[in-house]
């Protein structure tokens, strides 16, 4: 994505702007901005969208001097290239002000406070997940110098937002948000998104631990991977961009994402845009909830450190899991009999919408695909116009770093993907989701045959491992059809 990676370039104000909200000309309506974020299907850049916001001004020195006495609960982590993620069980925390943050990120020599154990040269400190409405707690008029209502939200400000503070190479693991999709505004210093797409899950080898709701992690490293123990990684799909103050980054909904502060000083607001498919992702979410407490306590119940992220108050009951399950289900059905929506829709593994009767033993994968109305891989449907221009750039995957393999299947015919090898897909054009199948598939059968040829006539098969199959996503989107199946109005 060259337009708007390295050289992030300032904003330029459309015709009208002044600097003055009222007459900056925003390149996108509420509605059409709206129209973009709820059917694209692959990471966008707005550009000119958030210029006029007063929130453009909150960086790290002006939110030190609005909060100057406010403790924030900031992670630590070294700064080495490790092949192991450095999940945030693996960091230490430290409560500090953000003036004293400042002081220790100028490398002043003989520091005193919080941060008097930590080496600058060595660790990187992150203020990541703050809810700005903690943080404001007595500064309600804050909250309107966020405008995510220029994106087609009304109402929606700094209320709903997340604050996110980092010093150089202050990063968060690779994961895909279970929940929602996602507005990610750069403010103050530039941040390197890397971003897979949803179809990649399988090369990403998925795990919930740490344990941490609507989190799932990659347990691969993806800026040092190593390539002997996750050699299906290299077919992931890596797509690139270096967020830059004044820019809007749109995250859509299952993509897995490693974030770096690339600068001495980031800060960035951001908001999760709840969407349809939610409610079904809450169903999974407490199957997975009670599996992992239940086997993981089982397991060692005097050190939920080792599995239960930090962001997780503590683990809870099994009965406790039993009644937030039958919450969740309930939810489910409660929403459809007082929504708009004449029958029940509930996305397939792959973003697919099924309809109730459609909810069978089947494998998911076999449903039709009606979800047409998306944007997907920088093009759009047959007669409808695409949205990208100046004002809002596509993240497209690195071509460089697009596997030999995929070359090999894979060409483009200006409209969409062609398959080359007639003897794997006897049609002469395959479809994005078919494409994510086969992929799918062959990531199953190589995994067995390699299991299958080196695995020692003895395996140990920790709590883990079992976990990582029973609540993989694909098992728990399954087994949350099933459960609504059993129990369909």
């Amino acid at each position: 994505m060259a337009a708007c990676s390295e050289a992030c370039t300032h904003p330029v104000l459309v015709a009208g702007a002044s600097g003055e909200r009222g007459k900056h000309v925003k390149p996108f309506t509420p509605e059409k901005a709206k129209e973009i974020i709820m059917s694209l299907q692959q990471p966008a850049v707005f550009f000119n969208m958030a210029s006029d916001w007063p929130a453009r001004h909150w960086t790290a020195n002006h939110i030190s001097e609005l909060l100057p006495s406010k403790q924030i609960r900031f992670r630590m982590g070294l700064k080495s290239r490790d092949t192991v993620p450095q999940f945030e069980t693996a960091c230490s925390y430290v409560e500090a002000t953000l003036e004293e943050f400042l002081t220790w990120n100028a490398d002043q020599p003989r520091i005193s406070g919080p941060f008097r154990d930590y080496d600058h040269s060595k660790f990187w400190a992150y203020a990541d997940y703050k809810y700005l409405i903690s943080l404001f707690e007595d500064r309600a008029d804050v909250f309107q110098d966020v405008i995510w209502s220029d994106f087609g939200f009304p109402g929606r400000n700094g209320q709903e937002s997340t604050l996110w503070i980092g010093s150089l190479g202050a990063h968060t693991p690779c994961h895909l948000d279970s929940y929602g999709c996602n507005l990610v505004f750069q403010v103050q210093g530039r941040k390197r998104w890397h971003l897979f797409p949803p179809e990649d899950t399988p090369f990403l080898y998925p795990t919930r631990i740490p344990y941490e709701e609507s989190s799932v992690f990659s347990k691969v490293n993806v800026v040092n991977p190593d390539l002997q123990r996750f050699p299906q990684f290299q077919k992931a799909q890596r797509h690139v961009v270096t967020l830059c103050p004044g820019q809007v980054l749109f995250v859509p909904r299952h993509w897995w994402h490693y974030v770096e502060s690339i600068d001495p000083v980031s800060v960035s607001i951001n908001s999760w845009i709840e969407l349809e498919e939610d409610h079904l992702a809450r169903v999974e979410e407490a199957i997975t909830r009670m599996l992992v407490c239940a086997l993981k306590t089982a397991e060692n119940p005097h050190n939920t450190s080792a599995w239960l992220n930090p962001t997780e108050v503590e683990e809870t009951s099994h009965e406790v899991n039993c009644h937030y399950l039958n919450g969740a289900v309930s939810a489910f059905f409660d929403h459809y009999r007082t929504s708009k929506v004449g029958e029940i829709q509930v996305v397939g593994t792959h973003g697919e919408n099924l309809r109730k009767d459609e909810l069978s033993m089947n494998s998911p994968m076999e449903v039709k695909d009606t979800h047409s109305q998306s944007v997907t891989m920088g093009t759009t449907t047959q007669g409808a116009a695409s949205p990208f221009g100046p004002h809002l750039v596509p993240v497209t995957p690195n071509s460089e770093e697009l596997s030999s393999e995929r070359r090999d299947v894979f060409e483009s015919n200006g409209r969409g993907f062609v398959c080359k090898d007639e003897e794997l897909f006897p049609k002469p054009s395959c479809t994005r989701r078919q494409l994510m199948i086969k992929q799918r598939d062959n990531a199953v059968e190589e995994s067995i045959a390699s299991n299958s040829t080196t695995a020692p006539p003895s395996v140990f098969i920790s709590t883990d491992d079992l976990l990582d199959c029973v609540v993989n996503p694909q098992v728990t989107r399954m087994v949350a059809q099933l459960l609504i199946q059993g129990k369909k109005i």
